[in-house]
């Protein structure tokens, strides 16, 4: 099981704990590969277009990691997209950590989040995890899915993304049975009632945000 992680620019106040001590391979986008090879870590991968970096940062980075994808800042893509691609296609990841995409600019988070309903991103979607000092976000695809409680995790929301049918949750604290939402829809603030909970729909997707305060 091959585990990649993608650190972006955002604010480090938002990082989890322990960030830099994670097992796997590292991607960076734009200026998150600065903070990697600040923490001792050399990417296998810097992607962007490298807008937020000044040019002896940018050299210094092209020295130290081999392989650089540097992109024009006027492109169809974003920096994100670039680097979950190479994570799938290059690096043939398994499971795909984003951190440091939240927090900060919400036109960011917004694209990180939304970017998945592409269809380039949909198959991809079931392996990637965006997380963040309070939050695991997943991405979920059609089907029956059993989530495991996370200890310190008090909190239990889901998302509809646009359209989504017969969403259920039958054994959570506050249940659904079949709902269709047309658009895109919260439940938050749902709980675990036991070790797993289970979540089905039949079409649509549906993101589970795992939260603390």
């Amino acid at each position: 099981m091959k585990q990649v992680n993608i650190l972006a620019g955002g604010p480090p106040e938002f990082y989890p704990d322990q960030l830099f001590k994670l097992k796997g391979e590292w991607i960076g986008v734009d200026r998150g590969n600065l903070r990697l090879l600040g923490a001792d870590i050399t990417p296998q991968l810097a992607v962007g277009d490298f807008d937020s970096m000044t040019a002896t940062e940018l050299n210094q980075l092209k020295k130290k990691v081999s392989r650089v994808l540097q992109v024009n800042p006027i492109k169809d893509e974003t920096d994100t997209e670039l680097a979950l691609k190479q994570a799938n296609t290059l690096l043939h990841a398994d499971k795909i950590d984003l951190y440091g995409m939240t927090g900060g600019r919400l036109d960011h988070f917004l694209s990180n989040l939304l970017m998945f309903l592409k269809p380039d991103f949909k198959e991809v979607a079931p392996k990637v995890r965006l997380i963040d000092r309070q939050n695991i976000i997943l991405f979920l695809l059609p089907g029956v899915h059993h989530l495991v409680n996370i200890g310190d995790y008090k909190y239990l929301s889901f998302v509809s993304l646009g359209n989504v049918t017969e969403l259920t949750l039958p054994d959570e604290k506050y249940r659904l049975h079949k709902q269709t939402d047309l658009y895109p829809t919260a439940y938050v603030s749902n709980e675990f009632l036991n070790s797993t909970a289970t979540v089905s729909f039949v079409s649509g997707m549906v993101a589970v945000i795992y939260s603390r305060d």
